[in-house]
């Protein structure tokens, strides 16, 4: 009876103490242009310390009642901050890491709990430049318009990246890495397009927080922000590529709502502090001025849309409505395009070749160009050459058009017509794109 009531007291002393026990099962290190993450895979949560020590730079991290499961020497730390990663045994249970470092750094930590992605409890560490960190130089917009006309600053946003894979689908292509390759198919278009200025949110594989993103656009002024993706549905059957801006009400469809909810996932998978919490009236502030340029948003995306249609099939023929937390860009037209559902297995292999990821691209910078040109900023080059340049419309070619009849109903001349399109004849192809004077 005394073994029977001692032992109800004790099991659970000893249940709980290994629950506590952390094993490191796995680490792995991401470079961005402003910090190096760490991630740490542990069997259970942890209690842990982290410090800085100089002459040589270090940064020590003491993980309570725990050991290292894996050899950390080969823990791949080529292009990071980080010159070698070593731990040993302290206080008889715990354990230390300590991070040899190639200049000084400020650490910041942080747990994060499983997920639909990462079945292990994480601890996060980031380490911070403490000088010369990367700073975006804001780009200057024309308060005052001279000759000196500006570029249309276009903020190109590859979501996902690092930790965060994104969708993986058919043949194990990862969102994140589909992406960053049409992102920068479409930067080269943009860098070679006379007016216009790309400017990167992520420029290689490292997370990005949501608001973050949106944050880096608004420091360099940008005009407009696309952040593209290529998601998952629940039915592999899905397909199509889409164009949302943020909704004021609620999601146009059950894809829209379902892409939106997975899509604001991702701060708990990439890794986001738990800690950071957002400033509820300064958020209610920035959901009202966002709506102004809603409707700038629904014109660029209609562009977009049309033109991706060109490329691949449509999941719907309008621009769509979704609370994607990365579209709360309240100075700015913002988008997000879902170049296709890389859960379809077609879509998939398509997505993952070279030559449509291009196709993507050209689509997207044509959707972009074309927008811009009809409606530049003022101040910019695009703006100071519509002034002294003939202004014209864009007319997609539809079944039955001809050019007369196109003239007649626009009152222009179909010499003309002829004349600012260089047409050789009067033959048309449906979703061919004609400019029309406006007159």
């Amino acid at each position: 009876m005394r073994f029977t009531f001692l032992a109800r007291l004790i099991l659970p002393l000893l249940l709980l103490s290994s629950a506590l026990h952390a094993d490191v099962k796995d680490v792995r290190v991401w470079q961005s242009p402003d910090k190096t993450r760490l991630v740490f895979d542990l069997s259970s949560p942890a209690e842990h310390k982290i410090f800085t020590l100089s002459n040589p730079d270090r940064v020590v991290i003491d993980l309570s009642d725990s050991k290292v499961l894996n050899d950390l020497s080969k823990v791949d730390l080529q292009s990071t901050a980080i010159r070698a990663i070593r731990s040993g045994k302290r206080n008889g249970n715990d354990v230390r890491i300590v991070l040899d470092v190639a200049e000084p750094l400020n650490p910041k930590s942080f747990p994060l709990p499983p997920n639909n992605v990462y079945a292990s409890h994480r601890l996060v560490v980031d380490l911070e430049r403490e000088i010369g960190s990367q700073v975006i130089s804001p780009i200057k917009k024309a308060d005052i318009y001279t000759d000196n006309k500006r570029d249309i600053i276009i903020a190109i946003d590859a979501g996902h990246g690092g930790e965060d894979p994104g969708a993986i689908g058919h043949g194990r292509t990862r969102e994140k890495n589909v992406v960053l390759a049409i992102s920068k198919e479409l930067q080269r278009l943009l860098v070679a397009e006379h007016g216009f200025h790309p400017f990167m949110v992520r420029t290689g594989d490292y997370y990005i927080g949501l608001r973050e993103r949106t944050e880096k656009a608004r420091k360099a002024n940008a005009d407009f922000f696309v952040s593209i993706h290529a998601d998952a549905f629940k039915h592999p059957s899905a397909h199509g590529s889409s164009v949302f801006v943020l909704s004021e009400r609620g999601a146009t469809s059950e894809a829209a709502r379902w892409l939106a909810d997975k899509e604001n996932e991702s701060d708990l998978i990439g890794g986001v502090s738990l800690e950071d919490k957002e400033d509820h009236l300064a958020m209610t502030l920035l959901d009202l001025s966002m709506t102004a340029k809603r409707n700038s948003s629904v014109k660029l995306g209609s562009h977009i849309l049309d033109n991706i249609g060109n490329v691949s099939r449509l999941h719907k023929n309008h621009v769509e409505e979704a609370a994607f937390v990365v579209l709360k860009a309240p100075d700015m037209p913002a988008l997000l395009v879902e170049t296709g559902f890389i859960s379809n297995p077609d879509e998939a292999r398509k997505l993952a070749t070279s030559s449509y990821q291009k196709k993507m691209a050209r689509a997207i910078f044509a959707g972009i160009t074309e927008y811009f040109r009809e409606h530049p900023p003022r101040g910019t080059l695009l703006a100071a050459q519509k002034g002294s340049a003939p202004v014209f419309n864009t007319y997609v070619i539809r079944s039955g058009d001809t050019l007369s009849d196109i003239a007649l109903k626009n009152g222009v001349a179909i010499n003309e017509l002829r004349r600012v399109n260089e047409l050789k004849n009067d033959q048309l192809r449906i979703g061919q794109r004609i400019r029309i004077p406006n007159t």
